[in-house]
């Protein structure tokens, strides 16, 4: 009874706090959920590629030419920030020394004005396997940081709904201790006093 009291004296208020604790714990724990789908794929599909660092103090990993590669070495590209290394540190520098800095484009278009040139017929084939794979590992990082995100927007929406709770239960409280302030006077015999 006391429930449908407080239903029917600030419907507005309690419509409006009740659908936004709604809208902001579903949205939140569906953002939470597509963070953990994101990241389950990023690391399951980067997983079965099986790419790795070069070993820690080889030539393919010289601190030298890949300085900003250096804390990943050894280890498997099994996630977003370490397929952006990967793809903007490691591939794209042994790009830059197949055609002499040239982009698969600019090179594909000589090889086709010369298709009996084998250099550029290779040099092409290179660049295009290499900014392909470079062009994927991109989008996998892409894909890990739209999950990080969905998974900071939910953990906000979570506390803007536990906030709207918190809310609608003390206005609720209060509600309920005004009206039995207003029993109590109404019910309370009023004394006069003598003059």
């Amino acid at each position: 009874m006391k429930l449908r009291n407080w239903l029917t004296t600030v419907p507005t208020l309690v419509i409006i706090g009740s659908v936004l604790f709604l809208v902001l714990t579903v949205g939140g724990s569906l953002l939470l959920w597509g963070h953990s789908f994101a990241n389950n794929i990023v690391h399951s599909q980067l997983s079965e590629e099986k790419i790795s660092f070069p070993a820690k103090g080889s030539s393919a990993l010289d601190p030298k030419e890949f300085p900003g590669l250096q804390r990943y070495a050894g280890q498997a590209v099994d996630n977003g920030p370490k397929a952006k290394a990967y793809a903007d540190q490691f591939i794209k520098t042994h790009l830059k020394s197949v055609a002499g800095g040239k982009t698969y484009s600019e090179v594909s278009a000589a090889a086709q004005q010369d298709p009996n040139n084998t250099k550029l017929q290779a040099q092409a084939n290179t660049l295009f396997k290499g900014e392909t794979l470079r062009g994927l590992l991109l989008n996998v990082w892409g894909w890990a940081t739209v999950g990080a995100i969905a998974y900071w927007v939910g953990i906000a929406a979570l506390i803007g709904a536990l906030a709207v709770f918190i809310a609608l239960a003390l206005g609720y409280v209060m509600h309920e201790r005004s009206i039995h302030r207003t029993v109590e006077q109404v019910t309370s015999p009023r004394q006069e006093t003598l003059v």
